[in-house]
């Protein structure tokens, strides 16, 4: 007799729960999008464009391009950082430990960490101190008219947001990356090694292939997160430094415009799912490849 396939029946719950709380608010916010707003904070339901409209306007058009170079700098910085990080955690023998100090910044607070920066980068702060003692023995140091140090403005710019948005989402980039590090068959640089290629650009260009998943999938949990961020310029940046994050929250807070911020978050979320989509293409990828070399 027949098995009966009892699976669907424990994924019901799971559909149930994906349903309710991830594609009807996205379904909700799609509507938002092509509504009016109302003059209460509410939306109107009336079909209209006028949100996607304004979205595509000059002024936001600049915030999306400016969201977008910034994030990819800090996306990109990030993944320079996670390789060699993840490539020593794999191959060294305090593994546990390794992931723990990794690890342990997720246990505080995100504003804490945040405020954080803000000592060490405010005029006053750890940066200017370093700066100011290096005035007193290094004659090229940057000094005022009357030759004393002038402290420099760390805090407030684009450079405090990149900076700030690397350390905040720096292990989501290292630990993918230590993942598929873990998993690579090093005696393919072994080989590599056997074959004459010693120099490190020769290794790398073998290992590198090998981790390709790894870097995609490090590169989409950096992108998305500082793409659609919004404390990390609200709290270190200013406004030339705003990204669409604080766009969609000062909609929706300040200029009660919900039709605005859905059209804003639609954009995030297309982004969002493109990379999601790109990263199971790439897994998909390397899998069909490992299959063939079987």
């Amino acid at each position: 007799m027949k098995k009966k396939n009892s699976g669907p029946f424990y994924a019901y719950p799971m559909g149930l729960w994906f349903s309710l709380f991830f594609v009807v608010p996205i379904l909700i916010i799609i509507a938002y999008s092509f509504m009016k707003q109302d003059m209460y904070g509410g939306v109107i339901h009336e079909f209209s464009l006028h949100a996607y409209r304004q979205m595509f306007s000059k002024a936001y058009g600049m915030i999306f391009l400016r969201t977008l170079w910034m994030t990819l700098i800090a996306t990109f910085i990030s993944i320079l950082i996670a390789i060699p990080c993840g490539y020593a955690m794999a191959r060294s023998r305090h593994q546990t430990m390794l992931l723990i100090l990794i690890i342990i910044p997720f246990l505080t607070n995100s504003l804490i960490r945040i405020f954080a920066w803000q000592t060490i980068l405010g005029e006053n702060g750890l940066l200017n101190s370093i700066c100011n003692f290096f005035t007193k023995i290094c004659f090229f140091v940057t000094r005022n008219e009357d030759g004393v140090f002038e402290p420099h403005k760390f805090m407030y710019t684009k450079f405090a947001v990149i900076l700030v948005s690397i350390y905040m989402y720096l292990p989501y980039a290292i630990l993918p990356v230590f993942t598929a590090v873990d998993r690579f068959d090093f005696s393919l640089l072994e080989a590599a090694r056997d074959l004459g290629a010693t120099k490190p650009q020769s290794m790398m260009k073998v290992l590198i292939p090998g981790i390709k998943s790894g870097i995609v999938s490090a590169l989409i949990f950096t992108f998305i997160p500082i793409f659609g961020n919004y404390t990390v310029p609200m709290l270190v940046g200013s406004t030339k430094s705003y990204m669409l994050g604080n766009i969609i929250m000062d909609q929706i807070t300040k200029a009660k415009n919900l039709p605005l911020a859905s059209s804003f978050s639609v954009v995030l979320t297309v982004v969002s799912m493109a990379a999601i989509l790109l990263m199971i293409s790439s897994d998909k990828k390397e899998a069909d490849l490992k299959k063939m070399r079987r």
